[in-house]
């Protein structure tokens, strides 16, 4: 067993940012090192432990399982140290340049982060955001490392390491041009399978259960067009006689912008429910604190 006592905590750093980074040159970077001593810390955490801890791959260095094991317990061990030494927990918006990134998906940035940019001008005005593509990242494991801070979006299945608060729930509507056919009059089910569809075919839970009711419905049947993602939407129903269900907050976003309208489809569809996660590791970080309460007070209804 290895004590605490015979570990530096400079080194449990090399070994955090190691981590996160998985690469020895962008570590010694964040840490301010050249990489020979990096490597030479490294070294030592590895006699210290009796274990590789992290191996050369074509993808980077990848923790041993006993690094994935101590991962967590360190990070959150050097979180709390971190605020203990700076005293964080006066954190300003007001005066502070902090960088934080938001995971969320193509929609979400679409309905997020213009209101989000806005509201951080007027009250951190030098707080920088960034927002990464959620179904591209592992969430679990870049908000463990803190490469990601917040997640926003209606995912599900979501690790018991992560906590949680509701946003908002919303229902699916579908979306035209102004002066689309379907705009007068009722829409049955005939009617609406009728006319010509496109399809977002967005592979992540729970917009892939919405394409298999369409599909049910026949709506499938007559689908020639489909696109990836939601960004480019608007778009193309806006100048086309082409439908497309979405959620309800993309439709009001792009309403006004794109000239569209919509209607509630005939046939019953699920609602998505939009939470904020965050790791429990920085769960008392001042700072996602602060972002996460200006996302509830922004957004929550």
């Amino acid at each position: 067993m290895t004590e605490p006592t015979s570990i530096d905590l400079n080194l449990l750093s090399v070994f955090q940012e190691v981590y996160r980074e998985r690469q020895i040159s962008a570590a010694a970077r964040r840490l301010g090192l050249s990489q020979s001593a990096v490597s030479n810390a490294l070294a030592r955490l590895r006699r210290s432990f009796g274990d590789e801890l992290f191996v050369r791959t074509a993808h980077g260095m990848q923790p041993t399982p006993l690094a994935q094991q101590m991962a967590e317990p360190i990070g959150a061990a050097m979180v709390q140290v971190a605020l203990a030494l700076s005293q964080r927990s006066r954190f300003d918006a007001a005066t502070s340049t902090r960088r934080f990134t938001l995971a969320m998906t193509d929609v979400g940035e679409v309905y997020f982060m213009p209101v989000l940019i806005e509201r951080c001008r007027a009250v951190a005005p030098q707080v920088e955001i960034a927002s990464q593509r959620a179904n591209a990242l592992a969430l679990k494991d870049e908000m463990e490392t803190g490469r990601v801070d917040l997640a926003i979006g209606a995912f599900e299945d979501m690790s018991e390491a992560l906590f949680q608060r509701q946003l908002f729930r919303q229902g699916f509507v579908s979306m035209f041009r102004a002066g689309h056919p379907l705009g007068s009059g009722a829409v049955d089910l005939a009617r609406f399978t009728a006319a010509t569809h496109l399809i977002v075919d967005a592979a992540q839970s729970p917009y892939d259960r919405i394409n298999t009711l369409l599909e049910k419905a026949g709506v499938l049947v007559r689908t020639r067009f489909r696109v990836p993602h939601f960004t480019a939407v608007p778009y193309i129903v806006a100048t086309s006689d082409l439908v497309v269900t979405v959620p309800h907050k993309l439709a009001e976003s792009a309403a006004a912008p794109f000239g569209l309208k919509w209607i509630e489809p005939p046939l019953p569809l699920p609602t998505l429910q939009t939470n904020v996660f965050w790791h429990r590791r920085f769960n008392h970080d001042p700072g996602i604190a602060w972002l996460r309460e200006l996302i509830v007070d922004v957004f929550a209804e």
